[in-house]
């Protein structure tokens, strides 16, 4: 399971975690759970997730404002689950940087068909991506075959 797809739910509701937790793991997916804004920034931070699940009612900060500090970092899927649902929430955390939005309540299979959404779009962005390392004269790209070339 080392190879799981890890997921971090940023929720404060214990009912609302518990079920995530249950569902997903059943699923065979590592999950981390944080109850506040800042506690999900640092397991972010920590254990870099695939997939974020972040609710916007946080007891410290807007979700929004979550969303907007993982971006400064990372372009991991975020997908926002939350009882708001006006249109007006949703342009705002879709443009601060979110991937998906799911209201509240939600159905357990959506929820799983958006999570795998996020993961095949995650596996391709991650794929696209060119990633090179350097070590002063060497330069190694990881997107290319770990092609090396000195200079």
């Amino acid at each position: 399971m080392s190879n799981a797809p890890h997921i971090l739910v940023v929720d404060d509701e214990p009912q609302i975690q518990r079920a995530i937790r249950t569902i997903l793991t059943e699923k065979g997916f590592k999950v981390t759970v944080a109850s506040s804004g800042n506690e999900g920034l640092t397991l972010a931070a920590t254990n870099e997730p695939d997939i974020v699940i972040l609710d916007l009612g946080l007891p410290d900060m807007d979700g929004v404002e979550v969303c907007i500090r993982l971006r400064e970092w990372t372009q991991c899927p975020i997908i926002i689950l939350s009882v708001r649902d006006s249109e007006h929430d949703k342009v705002a955390a879709l443009d601060k940087g979110a991937d998906d939005y799911l209201t509240k309540p939600f159905g357990i299979e959506e929820l799983l068909a958006r999570v795998r959404v996020a993961l095949r779009h995650s596996a391709g962005r991650q794929g696209a991506q060119s990633k090179v390392v350097r070590a002063g004269e060497l330069t190694i790209d990881l997107g290319l075959a770990h092609r090396q070339t000195r200079g």
